[in-house]
């Protein structure tokens, strides 16, 4: 069924992700961690994901929940009868993931990069990924 398929991918998304992690925060030095990082490999299996999980849990009245104003906005009423589905609940986890490893990735190699400490923002980023940002941006000006 289309929920044990999202149920089975919500695992592997949140599965798959967390060796990066692990590798940028205890071996960020490593030459082997930056050549794993700088792959693309992981970005393009969880689109891949993303994709599928939403290309399943669209519906017709999809839009109509996004944009349910008169002025085409999203409107918080409309986002929560649309994450009522299991399926769409898996794809918006996906989608963060996907999005949090990005920026995580673009942490770790700007902390390369410039000789920053990124290991306390990089496991804010996992969990809390705007905290993660925000505490970068200011281990980067102290």
């Amino acid at each position: 069924s289309t929920v044990q398929l999202s149920s089975t991918l919500f695992t592997l998304a949140t599965t798959l992700v967390m060796p990066f992690y692990t590798i940028m925060i205890l071996a960020p030095k490593k030459t082997w961690t930056k050549r794993v990082i700088e792959s693309n490999i992981p970005h393009v299996v969880l689109g891949a994901m993303y994709t599928y999980l939403l290309s399943i849990s669209w519906t017709p009245n999809t839009l109509h929940y996004m944009f349910a104003t008169k002025h085409y906005l999203p409107e918080l009423a409309g986002i929560t009868q649309m994450f009522a589905s299991t399926v769409t609940v898996a794809s918006a986890w996906v989608h963060l993931l996907a999005a949090d490893l990005f920026v995580g990735r673009q942490i770790y190699l700007e902390g390369l990069e410039h000789n920053i400490e990124t290991r306390h923002s990089l496991i804010l980023c996992l969990m809390f990924c705007p905290i993660g940002m925000i505490c970068h941006i200011f281990t980067k000006v102290l």
